[in-house]
């Protein structure tokens, strides 16, 4: 029997180790010299990729109007590039508003021009429009989305401008007009904007074995206090961590309740618990349904999240009221903890496990077969004697986790995984990529 589930794990393994090399390696022609890309110019009303701009394949759906007087108008920044010209006709230098994202592309953009174009400069003219200019849900309320052409306006050159802006990396390009191409990006909050979902590592979580813990110290081996699918509170394994980044710094979002009081940061991506407006909490809430799991960046006042509350000498999960989002900087490093529940208490607050996308049950379950992975290995570890000879501990935590220092920094290769599997399978707003946890920028 014993063998029998050693070969299985052997072939779970392998599989599991196989998908990040085909998603990841060199691929045909490993070893040969590659010979230069040659680029295409885009054909008039052509854009890339071949799905509509508001959709998962291209940059996403509209997050809402960003102006002056918004929280939000701190996503974005200004652009002095010198080898980009702003048209700026308002005279607000509004056009160089722009999100950390929009501006890497553009900057990364403007040197492909002066490379293919000596003498020539990227132009841009249009850029963040408070004016209300564009048509609705336009991309460029948001600072995500720039109209560009050449310093010499020569038009013969746009169809291959939009061919360097795709090379560029913007997430949608599209051969508007004669006289411009439109090029537009995810929002910071989404998948290919790398924004991730993390709490700080002075988030604390609740051990089995009494007090708390920082989450930057956690290690396989704890368990930490969560909830399973129907609301019950719990004990549940921390597995590793999905995104670990001591010296990021990251854009968090500061949720306050009412009462009780609690303070929970996290990024705009991760997702959180709502309560619906029918939950009391006399049943217990239901976190796995996924209407009620939300972006941090779209939860509102008023809204209820779930936190730890006493009553009647019993511990439990009870709705209760935001009372304030606001968005801050913070400087503390960036974690997203994995437990086998995919729920985690976090500052009394009860967070998923996931980000990105907004269904926390699909995101569970994508992870299943991680989960299963670490079971066996759990299993099949056999017991080793310690130096003192009192008894047994478990094996050590297999792959970097046991090499001394805990959990591996960077993103985990199976978020990683279900990310291109992801981007190869879906290309809607309803159906996102199958939770990932990914790096910030």
């Amino acid at each position: 029997m014993l063998l029998l589930a050693r070969c299985l794990l052997v072939v779970l393994a392998s599989s599991l180790l196989v998908c990040p090399g085909l998603a990841c390696g060199p691929g045909r022609g490993f070893g040969k010299r590659r010979h230069p890309k040659k680029l295409t110019p885009l054909a008039y009303k052509q854009f890339i990729p071949n799905v509509a701009e508001k959709t998962l394949g291209a940059s996403g759906r509209y997050e809402g109007k960003i102006t002056r007087n918004s929280e939000r108008f701190k996503e974005l920044t200004p652009n002095y590039n010198p080898d980009i010209i702003f048209k700026d006709e308002e005279n607000t230098g509004a056009d160089r508003l722009m999100t950390q994202r929009c501006k890497d592309k553009l900057n990364a953009l403007a040197i492909s021009v002066m490379n293919q174009w000596p003498g020539v400069k990227l132009r841009v003219t249009e850029g963040w429009d408070e004016d209300g200019h564009h048509s609705e849900e336009s991309l460029h309320y948001e600072g995500r989305a720039v109209d560009i052409t050449t310093s010499d306006r020569d038009r013969s050159k746009y169809g291959m401008l939009a061919r360097l802006a795709v090379e560029a990396g913007f997430d949608w390009v599209y051969y508007e007009s004669k006289a411009h191409i439109h090029c537009s990006v995810k929002a910071e909050n989404s998948v290919a904007a790398k924004s991730g979902g993390c709490f700080p590592g002075s988030a604390t979580v609740h051990l089995e074995q009494g007090g708390t813990k920082l989450v930057k110290d956690l290690r396989p081996g704890d368990r930490v206090l969560a909830a399973d699918d129907q609301g019950r509170l719990l004990y549940s394994d921390f597995l590793t961590f999905l995104d670990r980044d001591e010296g990021a710094k990251k854009v968090f979002y500061v949720i306050e309740t009412r009462e009780p009081r609690e303070r929970l940061l996290l990024t705009a991506a991760h997702l959180l618990f709502v309560a619906p407006h029918n939950d009391s909490g006399a049943a217990g809430p239901a976190p796995g349904s996924g209407p009620s799991a939300l972006f941090a960046s779209r939860v509102r006042p008023g809204q209820r999240v779930y936190v730890v509350a006493e009553r009647n000498g019993d511990r439990r999960l009870l709705p209760a009221a935001v009372h304030s989002v606001t968005l801050r900087e913070e400087a503390a490093g960036a974690y997203a903890p994995l437990t086998a529940h995919g729920t985690i208490l976090i500052n009394r607050v009860l967070a998923s496990c996931y980000a990105v996308i907004e269904e926390h049950g699909w995101a569970h379950r994508a992870f299943a077969p991680f989960r299963l992975a670490h079971a066996l290995l759990a299993a099949l570890a056999p017991a080793r004697t310690d130096a003192g000879g009192e008894g047994s501990v478990p094996a050590p935590q297999p792959a970097a986790e046991a090499r001394g220092s805990g959990p591996a920094s960077g993103i985990h290769w199976y978020s990683q995984l279900l990310y291109q599997i992801g981007t190869w399978l879906l290309d809607s707003e309803t159906l996102h990529p199958l939770g990932m946890a990914v790096k910030s920028s």
